[in-house]
């Protein structure tokens, strides 16, 4: 069973997400400000948490940035302004999706079922349980990341990046691919979103992100692995 945070300070919208994702036996705890969210996440362990941008105490964008301090949870981001920028720092604070209010409750279901299936996935027994590629090392089922011996930290869909990146060394994707790898087919969000979690991937694992040595950009095509 399925363990759901869902934050918002809108009660009404915290009750219907609540009563949805019951009806699919999920269980879920709610919050109603981020102070409190917080506190939730690191008292119980959770699948994922869904969370608002805008909360009294602390906004869901600072929330989202604690969290990663010490917990790789899912967190999907949701913002009532149709502001690009409000996806974009929620993904920078480490947020592995976004959606926008009004929402359609099955697409947030669907999302949140997406990212659940994604999370559980069991490596293929042909796969090899540790690849490595200069230096830079993951444990495909423990999902686990070494760079030069040093292991860093990677939220869920930065590790799911470069899994995919480094299974496929040598080849370039399109944002746009990458987006429909690693996000699924019902996600609706933009190829900026895939730019955010390369900078950050990058950020994390290469000695000078400005002048990579991992993660490749193709100038005009899209992003690969060597």
């Amino acid at each position: 069973m399925a363990h759901i945070l869902v934050v918002d300070d809108e009660r009404n919208i915290v009750k219907g997400i609540k009563f949805s994702l019951e009806q699919d036996g999920m269980k879920v705890d709610t919050a109603y400000d981020g102070e409190e969210a917080l506190q939730l996440v690191r008292d119980n362990v959770y699948d994922l948490v869904i969370l608002d941008v805008m909360l009294p105490k602390l906004e869901g964008t600072d929330v989202c940035r604690e969290i990663r301090e010490f917990s790789a949870v899912p967190v999907v981001m949701v913002t009532a302004k149709g502001d690009d920028m409000d996806k974009i720092m929620g993904l920078e604070y480490g947020a592995d999706d976004y959606i926008t209010k009004p929402f359609n409750i099955l697409e947030l279901k669907a999302r949140i079922k997406a990212i659940l299936r994604r999370a559980a996935k069991v490596p293929q027994a042909t796969k090899a349980h540790v690849v490595s590629v200069r230096g830079v090392s993951i444990d495909t089922e423990a999902r686990r990341v070494f760079v030069s011996d040093g292991e860093i930290y990677l939220t869920a869909k930065e590790y799911d990046l470069l899994e995919f990146l480094m299974n496929n060394a040598g080849k370039v994707y399109t944002r746009e691919a990458l987006l429909l790898e690693l996000w699924g087919a019902d996600n609706t969000g933009d190829v900026r979103t895939v730019d955010v979690h390369v900078r950050r991937l990058r950020e994390k694992i290469e000695e000078n992100p400005s002048d990579p040595k991992y993660i490749y950009t193709k100038w005009g095509v899209g992003y690969y692995f060597r």
